[in-house]
């Protein structure tokens, strides 16, 4: 009686395990776009449960990764800049959020604050690095992923900036938590560090000192006055003088050693470490959401890597 009934009874087998080829791209884009979790995390899920988008989206929110990463892909612009000292070294982090009400928070200025003493403990500025650091008996990451899922905002450690060692002396200036700068110098004293970087925080000059000037600037800002001063009709001679003496000043105006320090407009910042016995080595200044697009994911080649890689 048994096989009688065989062609339609349903026979139990093992779980077997599903690949990429068997989980449809198209599931794994329905699923990332609903939850907004990772490619690699979307592609886990579906083989575990077998391609079933539901079951799968349900999992990573088990998880905490859909609620935390959906937030990822919206833009987070606004933010702190966070400052610590270690061992010689100075460190700036930006932490970007998306609202300035959230940037003022506690929790996220805690945060920040905890980024930049774990990266003024590392070497480098490497943010893959920094967020893998121990804080707290995890990582960092998962302290972010953690202030994502109580504040509702997009959280991200943005970059690391450092500068210094034993044998220079660094400070840093943040002004109102949103432009950050690190100067380093040879000599001179933390103090002296700060008020330069005030300076620049201020001014934002474009290099350090000439011999920073690319050769291709200089090149390219002569050319430009030299085609400004073309049709005055003068000597060719007098022409060369006046697109050096504009290049000098052009050189003055942007590089920060011949810059009039701010502070007192009575001598240049050049002049400052010269009287306190410092040389300028470089600075760094960041500024909160600078230059920040929002990212265009590419799924195509995303699919293309992961499969490559499967």
């Amino acid at each position: 009686m048994a096989s009688a009934f065989a062609p339609n009874a349903m026979p139990v087998t093992a779980r077997q395990s599903t690949s990429l080829s068997a989980v449809a791209i198209a599931q794994i884009k329905e699923l990332r776009e609903a939850t907004g979790a990772g490619m690699m995390d979307c592609k886990k899920v579906l083989i575990e449960f077998d391609g079933d988008v539901e079951a799968a989206a349900d999992e990573l929110r088990k998880k905490g990764l859909a609620k935390a990463d959906k937030k990822a892909s919206r833009i987070a612009a606004e933010g702190k800049i966070a400052m610590a000292n270690a061992d010689g070294k100075t460190v700036l982090v930006e932490v970007n959020c998306e609202t300035d009400f959230v940037a003022k928070d506690d929790s996220f200025a805690n945060f920040a604050n905890q980024a930049a003493e774990a990266a003024a403990s590392m070497n480098g500025e490497d943010v893959e690095a920094l967020m893998a650091s121990s804080v707290d008996g995890g990582s960092l990451e998962d302290v972010r992923a953690a202030l994502v899922s109580k504040i509702g905002e997009n959280i991200q450690v943005r970059r690391v900036a450092a500068r210094g060692g034993s044998d220079t002396t660094t400070g840093a200036y943040v002004h109102m938590q949103r432009i950050g700068v690190l100067v380093e110098i040879e000599g001179g004293t933390p103090e002296l560090c700060t008020d330069v970087a005030m300076h620049v925080a201020a001014m934002n000059p474009a290099y350090a000192t000439k011999e920073d000037v690319p050769a291709d600037d200089v090149e390219k800002e002569r050319a430009i006055l030299t085609a400004q001063v073309a049709d005055s009709g003068k000597p060719e001679e007098i022409i060369q003088k006046m697109v050096e003496g504009r290049l000098n000043k052009f050189l003055s105006e942007n590089c920060l050693v011949s810059q009039q320090y701010v502070k007192t407009n009575d001598r240049t910042v050049g002049k400052l470490l010269e009287e306190n016995g410092a040389k300028m080595i470089g600075f760094t200044r960041i500024a909160v959401g600078e230059g920040i697009e929002k990212k265009e994911d590419d799924f195509a080649a995303e699919v293309a890597a992961m499969a490559a890689g499967n």
